[in-house]
């Protein structure tokens, strides 16, 4: 028997091609790949702890200590320069006293504020309960 057309199939939508990408195989071969990375890591067996020094305070800490910002952003306590990572060290030995000492803050006019905020930010970080600002009547004028 001959095939016919009928009039019902000659009109009939065609499937049209799915412009869409099919990602089903991507992100299988992704999980693949991550399931083989987490089985190939190493698991560290012999582990030695090392407690590594910190810097000492190498500063006296007194009854009331300032810190200071100059116009060049260099940080100093109690008139010493120090470093960011000494300031901590001394801050950290202040808040760690029975009766902490009040810590003075006096930054310069022409300081940049974002080294005043970062040192701010570092006393806050190192549990100083006692802070105050210093001298900041001087700026009352602008």
């Amino acid at each position: 028997m001959p095939h016919t057309v009928t009039r019902r199939n000659l009109y009939a939508p065609r499937p049209r091609p799915i412009g869409e990408m099919n990602v089903t195989p991507f992100i299988d071969v992704l999980l693949v790949l991550l399931i083989m990375l987490i089985l190939a890591m190493p698991v560290p067996l012999n582990v030695t702890p090392v407690d590594l020094p910190s810097s000492p305070a190498r500063l006296p800490v007194l009854e009331t200590n300032t810190i200071a910002i100059g116009a060049d952003d260099r940080l100093s306590w109690n008139g010493t320069e120090v470093s960011t990572a000494e300031l901590r060290a001394q801050v950290a030995a202040a808040s760690a006293l029975a009766t902490p000492p009040v810590l003075r803050f006096d930054p310069h006019a022409l300081a940049s504020y974002d080294k005043a905020a970062r040192t701010i930010g570092l006393i806050r970080e190192e549990g100083a309960p006692a802070f105050t600002f210093v001298n900041n009547d001087k700026y009352r004028n602008f």
